[in-house]
């Protein structure tokens, strides 16, 4: 269908009747920033599909240019953009970060008289048609994201009146304009007045206002009161980097209001600003803080803010009575693993002791949960406190690192690769094209050597960016901490624009100012990763976003990027690549920050996760350690599910059971028997994914209950817990349940069915009953039951049938459709169920390079709402097995992979309809096959179709790719 065609079918469902069948592809929308449905994700949808832009807006903050830079750089056509002078809201700074966005033309209004109020976004189509969005957003991050907003798109043709309208407005405004010039934005500078405006403040307020909670802190108080009223005295509180531990410790000194308190920490610098902050809190008189490090030993004040190094020493200890404080408070805790930190405690005796850390998890064998017997009153990991508005929100830039002769950045790269003159040059670029032009800069560079730093160092300094020449020094950890600080202070002032680093600032330094982070090295670890992106975070006046960097290269590791970006420690391989297509989808995350790669950069990341191990023992190890440390017992799976830490499925599937696994890492030692092993795999394999949750029901009612259940109570019990349910999915149910459902070879492997007929109902197998008189056994069954009623709930919004967008392999395909049986092995690509009338369709949409001529598939995407696809070999229009599919008489379902690395899981795209079938031939000019096109029943998400029709690199096979030969 013409887009002609589809707009005027789109308008009339939008405008004249909503029963009217069209693509909703052009239809009417508000565009409201609520339920995922924002201006950002509109107006980049919109650039993925058109030839030019005109954007027309009174007010422009840095922010919300870079959350549109990616999309900007990708877009291939031509763009305008209309602003103006009103109020004078658009600083100089945000006219400097105008003039540097990608293909796009600015023009400026110069109104100091009459009011510039446009709010229009308007887009043209190689056919003419024209897309408009026009409302009440301005181009800034709040407008674009979360405040609530009017935005209407409409799409009209090339003859509609409104067209005509919109390019009449844009002429006018056009009229009035200048292009925004370098020297018109020095001249605006000289005259420009700011106007009064709210800045930013740290999460604590300004340096001279009273401190009052804010929501989050009077949350992590009431938590906190609550551990010490139930007689607790030991906690621990895990709040991102920059949310403001030390404001919320201190509020919670003054709600205790200790007779003497000592104060921790393993840094001068720390000490010092902690005071500050603790003064403005408690309100407090100077006589009563006092310091113990070097030679000052002001034990007799009622404030103390002691330096673990001098006040741990034996010597000191020795003369301390262990009651002399009642409330002790140790930052970063996460430390106190070492020595000195040990001693400190084992020698006190406080009424309360608090400790706060970003980062409880070690990469050593301490456990800081322990050490607080297990007592978390409050956590708030970075993406919940981006959410909260607790930081300043970051736009993170994956962008390809240097290449040189084919030779690229890699784990093994030579040191004459890194700081190759090139390399310097690429840089450069990539911090003129994505960094700040307009706001002056404070830079953390992140490198892998100290030598690499050096020369990189002498390489940009010799360089400019935006006509400026570029500051730069090097700090490593050879560097005093003097020569640390003065260069901190250096750029601070602003004197320095980057401090390029090895290792240095992953903890323990607080530089608010800092407004870009450039990582120059691979990814070693996710907690590291967000270390250093936590440099940045921290709010600051005059701030409003910080800038990330990262240049990534041919890195095995790089997988480990997503997972500190989106905090997603599944061990899930689709769960983590969805995170990345969804971030693209929606413009946005955590809040008003977001996340984008290039192109190369992307394949790269999915790259290294389609070849790396994630559910190794090692990593399943590690996950079931970090939980263990948390809970002080072995979790279970239900644990993992409401921690939301590693996919319980994946832990529960590796092995034979997460019995199994729990013995395999000796946090068990009792094995399950041979016996208990079949259920075990039954429920871990077929059940607990929970992608229906009926089964799960019914298990649950039978256990719970001496008797059985008839079909009409399993039909009120589904009715009553909100599942829909009709006679086939009731057939299916019995027959997944008795193991009916599977074919010989997974029967024997699960053993005697759970459960087994009675009448027209069900009722546990009575090997199954005996075996839950284990204990042991019973615990790991109704775990299982629990984890996957949580999953369906939680993860599968309760839903019985497939949802778009969600994955399945085919036995999930099979077994929601209610066939009679698992023929997943036997679907070849395509299967028809006559008894169901349903036949879903599998495409693995890469092809490997040893695919024969006569297996080598063009399946395709046209558009976003149509795929080309090829029947089996040897078939013609008149083949049986094609009559239904042809004819429509089947319903059909579309699951696609991108490639065999992937696994069995496939997205499921809907129901689809066939059209347009033609007789064609394979590739070698010979073999017979039959040609069509599936029109899905929506357009296929943008990020999902990049994702799918984007260049990939060849990785290994794990499934054979066309198999409907």
């Amino acid at each position: 269908m013409q887009s002609g065609s589809k707009i005027e079918l789109d308008n009339a469902f939008g405008f004249l009747d909503r029963t009217v069948s069209s693509d909703q592809q052009f239809h009417p929308l508000l565009v409201s920033n609520s339920g995922g449905n924002t201006m950002v994700k509109a107006i980049t949808a919109e650039l993925r599909r058109a030839k030019s832009f005109t954007f027309s807006v009174a007010f422009v903050e840095a922010s919300a240019l870079s959350l549109l830079k990616q999309s900007l750089l990708d877009f291939s056509g031509q763009g305008r953009l209309i602003t103006s002078t009103y109020l004078g809201f658009n600083s100089p700074a945000s006219f400097r970060e105008l003039l540097n966005m990608p293909n796009t033309e600015v023009f400026v209004v110069d109104q100091t008289q009459g009011g510039f109020h446009a709010k229009g976004y308007v887009f043209s189509h190689d056919d003419g048609s024209t897309t408009a969005i026009v409302g009440s957003s301005n181009l800034t991050a709040s407008a674009l994201i979360k405040n609530q907003e009017w935005n209407l798109r409409f799409s009209a043709l090339p003859d509609g009146d409104i067209v005509a309208q919109l390019d009449q407005a844009i002429g006018d405004q056009l009229h009035n304009a200048k292009p925004l010039t370098t020297e018109w934005i020095d001249e605006y500078e000289r005259t420009y007045t700011p106007p009064p405006r709210g800045t930013i403040m740290l999460p604590g307020g300004d340096a001279t206002a009273q401190i009052v909670p804010n929501s989050m802190q009077m949350e992590a108080l009431e938590e906190i009161r609550k551990v010490r009223d139930s007689g607790e005295t030991r906690a621990v509180v895990v709040s991102a980097t920059g949310t403001g531990k030390t404001i919320l410790s201190a509020l919670d000194v003054k709600s205790f209001n200790p007779e003497r308190m000592l104060f921790v920490v393993h840094r001068d610098q720390i000490l010092d600003r902690a005071i500050e902050e603790f003064q403005r809190v408690l309100g407090a008189p100077d006589s009563d803080f006092g310091k113990f490090v070097g030679i000052r030993r002001e034990l007799d004040r009622r404030y103390l803010f002691g330096m673990i190094n001098t006040i741990s020493r034996p010597e000191t200890l020795a003369a301390i009575p262990p009651g002399q404080f009642d409330y002790v408070l140790i930052d970063e805790v996460h430390r106190a693993g070492a020595p000195s930190y040990r001693r400190l405690i084992n020698h006190l005796k406080p009424k309360f002791l608090l400790g706060v850390t970003a980062t409880p998890e070690r990469t050593d064998d301490f456990n800081v949960f322990e050490l607080f017997d297990f007592n978390v009153p409050y956590e708030i990991r970075l993406q919940r406190a981006l959410e909260e508005d607790m930081l300043a929100p970051f736009h993170y830039f994956g962008v390809t690192d240097f290449e040189l002769d084919g030779e690229v950045v890699d784990d093994a790269a030579r040191l004459s690769l890194l700081v190759a003159p090139e390399r310097a040059d690429h840089v450069v670029r990539a911090l003129m094209t994505y960094g700040h032009a307009g706001a002056s800069v404070r830079g953390l560079m992140f490198c892998s050597r100290r030598d690499e730093a050096r020369e990189l160092s002498r390489l940009l300094n010799a360089r400019e960016v935006h006509g400026k020449r570029l500051r730069t020094k090097v700090l490593t950890g050879e560097n005093t901490i003097e020569e640390r600080e003065g260069v901190v202070a250096e750029l601070e002032a602003g004197c320095l624009d980057y401090i390029l680093t090895v290792d240095v600032f992953n903890e323990g330094i607080d530089i608010p100012s800092v407004n870009q982070v450039v990582m120059l090295r691979q990814t070693q670890s996710s907690i590291v990763f967000t270390q250093q992106l936590g440099r940045g975070l921290r709010k600051a006046a005059g701030k409003d976003h910080l800038i990330v960097i990262d240049f990534i290269g041919n890195y095995t590791n790089n997988y480990l990027i997503p997972v500190a970006l989106f905090g997603n420690t599944s061990l899930n391989k689709d769960s983590i690549r969805r995170s990345i297509i969804d971030a693209q989808e929606a413009g946005s995350i955590s809040g008003l920050s977001s996340v984008n790669f290039d192109q190369i950069s992307k394949e790269r990341i999915f790259a290294s996760l389609a070849t790396t191990k994630l559910d190794s023992i090692q990593n399943m190890k590690k996950t079931i350690a970090e939980l263990t440390n948390r809970l002080g017992h072995a979790p279970a799976l239900l644990d993992f599910a409401r921690f939301d830490t590693a996919d319980p499925v994946v832990l529960a599937t590796t092995r034979e059971s997460y019995w199994h696994l729990l013995c395999t890492v000796r946090q068990e030692t009792r094995w399950p028997s041979e016996s208990q092993t079949g259920p075990l795999k039954f429920l871990s394999r077929e059940l607990l994914n929970g992608k229906r949750p009926h089964e799960l029901l019914v298990l649950e009612a039978l256990m719970n209950r001496a008797g059985g259940l008839s079909a009409s109570a399993c039909r009120q019990l589904f009715e009553e817990s909100g599942c829909t349910s009709d006679d086939a999915t009731l057939t299916s149910v019995h027959r997944v349940l008795t193991n009916d459902f599977f074919t010989m070879p997974q029967r024997e492997q699960y053993g005697s069915p759970v459960v087994e007929r009675q009448d027209d109902g069900l009722q546990l197998a009575p090997e199954f009953r005996s075996l839950l008189e284990d204990q042991d056994f019973s615990r790991h069954v109704h775990d299982l039951i629990d984890t996957g009623i949580f999953l369906a709930r939680h993860r599968h919004n309760w839903s019985s049938s497939l949802r778009v967008g969600a994955t399945y392999s085919r036995k999930d395909a099979c077994r929601l459709l209610n066939w009679q049986n698992n023929d997943g092995s036997t679907v070849y690509g395509y299967k028809v169920d006559t008894t169901t009338g349903t036949c879903p369709i599998f495409v693995t949409y890469d092809k490997r390079g040893d695919v024969s001529e006569t297996t080598d598939y063009g399946d395709e995407f046209i558009n976003e709402s149509t795929m080309h696809w090829f029947s089996r070999p040897q078939r013609t229009l008149a083949s049986p097995e094609l009559e239904p599919i042809l004819g429509n008489r089947v319903s059909m379902h579309l699951f696609v992979k991108k490639e065999d690395g992937e696994g069995t899981d496939h997205y499921y795209l809907g129901e689809v309809s066939s059209s347009k079938p033609k007789q064609s031939v394979m590739p070698n000019g010979v073999t017979n096959v039959v040609t069509m096109s599936l029109n899905l029943p929506s357009r296929l998400e943008a990020s999902l179709y990049d994702y799918f029709v984007g260049a990939s690199p060849v990785v290994p096979a794990t499934e054979s790719r066309h198999d409907r030969a």
